[in-house]
């Protein structure tokens, strides 16, 4: 599957602002600001309307495939024929065509759900649908333990470096992928870290990315619905900057995922 080209989008939006400086003679200075854009997003499958979640609008298309398969809708990426990207004025719509037997599936299952960008699974319909018992993933393709000290302070040096739309805005999460070395290859960004997340899967599953073969490193807490995606795809590490909730280690000692939080160039913590 190829994705269409997007419209140059930047993720943020200049707004007029009033720059205050406190001391000794307090002053004010109009000028602008870079804003980070949050925007509504449909996601019609098969013509159904099935999620709106609140994403910076850009990747729109990695974002959609990457939340089928993140939230089990569709089992592989091929599954997914086509994705239309539809503009409104202060919204957009991604209309993906997936396999019938999919499809099926989805409608049997179909939660009606308006995602804030700070919640992955907001208008569950049921318990039973959070998944709190993922499958574990597959074997692993990762270092040895002596080797992931050096991957995570790499990464964590790096990521920096790729977080455009941050250093524009300073309101956005960061999902990376690294190789087993540590080195960041590609990273996404959205005001909502699930985002970023599904954003990320999406461009790794088009490029058909072995996902046993890295890890995923985020500029967020380590929450649930982070974990779960992360073993849906069977990948088998997941590092973040800030610290986890007890639900996320647990999802991640029963799936096999190894969780690594408050990572720095010089630690982290792992959670076993």
């Amino acid at each position: 599957m190829k994705f269409e080209t997007e419209t140059e989008r930047t993720g943020s939006q200049e707004r007029s602002v009033l720059r205050r400086r406190g001391g000794a003679s307090p002053d004010a200075s109009r000028t602008t600001d870079h804003v980070a854009e949050e925007r509504p997003v449909a996601l019609v499958f098969n013509g159904i309307s099935h999620a709106v979640m609140m994403v910076t609008p850009r990747e729109l298309e990695a974002f959609a495939l990457g939340f089928a398969l993140t939230e089990g809708l569709v089992g592989k990426a091929s599954d997914v024929f086509d994705i239309e990207l539809r503009e409104h004025p202060r919204s957009f719509e991604v209309a993906l065509t997936i396999a019938q037997e999919d499809f099926v599936q989805l409608k049997q299952q179909r939660r009606s759900m308006a995602g804030r960008s700070g919640c992955g699974v907001c208008g569950v319909e049921s318990l039973e649908l959070l998944d709190l018992q993922p499958s574990p993933i597959e074997a692993p393709v990762l270092h040895d333990e002596a080797a992931l000290p050096p991957a995570i302070a790499r990464a964590a040096a790096e990521l920096g470096g790729h977080q455009q739309l941050m250093r524009a805005t300073g309101g956005v999460h960061a999902a990376a992928w690294c190789d087993v070395d540590g080195a960041v290859l590609r990273v996404c960004e959205d005001v909502g870290r699930h985002n970023a997340l599904d954003k990320l899967i999406g461009h790794l599953a088009r490029e058909g990315v072995d996902m046993r073969r890295g890890f995923v490193f985020m500029s967020s807490r380590a929450s649930y619905e982070l974990v779960r995606k992360v073993a849906r795809m069977h990948i088998p590490m997941l590092a973040t900057i800030s610290a986890p909730s007890t639900l996320a280690i647990d999802i991640a000692a029963e799936a096999g995922v190894k969780l690594v939080s408050f990572c720095r160039q010089d630690g982290c913590v792992e959670y076993t």
